[in-house]
């Protein structure tokens, strides 16, 4: 080997083991998989994390209890056990994004209502931008069957595509998670590189507007102005406007003032 290929090996070795610190921090990033049917999808999904850096793994209601130890998720996981034995399993979705401000679906499927749809690399640019500003972030990933559906897509901020050939836009669970955290990978590289640090709003945490959107379905029930017999599409078309709006948490305080005020003055005393 010559010794301008040393010092380019060299430079690439010292560029990695920077990379791989920075990417070892405590990043506040949550990989969220909803009602996964297969161990083996878990397992693979473990590798991929582990091979991108990341590592904070939470189930919500898989189809079997402590699917992370069966044996098809411990072969299919290849040397990323503690990915999987430090993974937590929830049975609802807010406690599974735990207080990320940034929620990312990712879903193939255009909705009539539901949060705004960016591309991938635009929610990665985001999410990015999120983590290093030390804001909390969860990429929320669906069933191997039918992905996500409407009521998952309520917690979420962005609704998030993968493009591919639109003849056949099929993408295996695991495969889908490390595109996803190949692509994050890259752009919070890019944004360490840039020596910048990103000026992104506070969002208030999805469980927040979660929360604030049950004190305004009661309020609404309250005044008269939504009947729960027949609620219609209005509730689903505020969590879209409200997902829109990107809420701010002095923002939700004041929405949920408002929803206090339709209960004192409503029909509930």
């Amino acid at each position: 080997m010559s010794s301008s290929q040393a010092e380019r090996q060299n430079a690439i070795l010292a560029r990695n083991k920077e990379q791989l610190g920075v990417l070892q921090e405590n990043w506040p990033l949550r990989w969220v998989m909803m009602r996964t049917s297969h161990p083996g999808n878990v397992g693979s999904a473990a590798r991929a994390l582990k091979t991108m850096g990341f590592a904070d793994l939470h189930l919500v209601n898989p189809a079997y209890p402590r699917m992370q130890n069966k044996a098809e998720a411990i072969a299919l996981a290849s040397g990323a056990l503690d990915i999987l034995e430090n993974s937590q399993t929830h049975t609802e979705t807010l406690s599974a994004v735990g207080d990320a401000q940034w929620v990312f679906g990712l879903t193939a499927r255009d909705r009539e209502f539901g949060p705004p749809a960016i591309s991938l690399p635009e929610a990665c640019d985001l999410a990015a931008k999120a983590l290093i500003a030390k804001q909390s972030v969860a990429m929320m990933f669906g069933t191997e069957r039918t992905g996500l559906d409407n009521e998952d897509l309520e917690v979420c901020t962005h609704r998030v595509w993968i493009d591919a050939n639109p003849l056949y836009p099929s993408l295996n669970l695991a495969q889908a998670m490390m595109v996803v955290a190949y692509s994050l990978r890259q752009a919070m590289m890019q944004q360490l590189l840039s020596k910048t640090s990103p000026e992104m709003p506070e969002m208030a945490s999805a469980v927040a507007v979660a929360k604030m959107l049950e004190h305004w379905e009661a309020g609404l029930v309250a005044i008269g102005y939504l009947d729960p017999d027949h609620p219609k599409k209005l509730m689903p078309r505020l969590q879209a406007l409200f997902a829109r709006a990107g809420l701010r948490q002095e923002e939700i305080d004041l929405l949920r003032g408002i929803a206090k005020q339709m209960l004192l003055h409503g029909k509930i005393r």
